[in-house]
């Protein structure tokens, strides 16, 4: 019976993983929280782990909708189109290097002092209002097409993802 019962709470977690993924919001910090109420009885290294693992679903639902896209490797596909794919890649690199760089250099200190039910809580509420407040603001769209970001702006997008690293 405890068997079905963790079944069940893995399968609310893989809903909770589901729906918060594809939002702009942190799925690792809701499923931290909901942890708190449905308690797994697992031990801590496996929740890590297993928080990671049920991502990779995600990840893997990007990559099969997008694959065409940004694969460069396509038998029929121009050259023009290969190399503005590859420029597209060098600027996902380019974005994802601030994250990249603090979270290997502070990987055990941001797991100790942010991976928790208080930090994630009062995270939700700062980045819900920053949200409200900058969505508030009215703007005009400087680049509108993917091909147009510039590696400055692909490095100022990585600089704001940096904040990803709390849950």
């Amino acid at each position: 019976m405890s068997y079905l019962i963790e079944a069940f709470k893995v399968i609310f977690l893989g809903i909770v993983e589901g729906i918060t993924e594809w939002l702009p919001i942190s799925s690792t910090g809701h499923m931290l929280l909901v942890d708190e109420f449905i308690h797994m009885n697992q031990s801590e290294e496996f929740k890590k782990v297993f928080f990671v693992v049920i991502q990779l679903g995600a990840i893997l639902a990007v990559v099969l909708l997008f694959w065409k896209r940004l694969w460069p490797f396509g038998k029929n596909k121009p050259e023009k189109k290969k190399r503005r794919i590859w420029n597209l890649w060098f600027k996902i690199i380019v974005a994802c290097l601030p994250a990249a760089v603090l979270g290997l250099a502070l990987d055990d200190w941001i797991d100790a002092h942010f991976y928790n039910s208080v930090v994630v809580a009062v995270m939700l509420i700062v980045y819900g209002i920053a949200f409200i407040l900058i969505e508030r603001r009215p703007r005009v769209p400087t680049t509108t097409k993917l091909s147009r970001i510039t590696y400055r702006q692909a490095l100022l997008v990585g600089a704001w993802q940096v904040l990803a690293l709390i849950p």
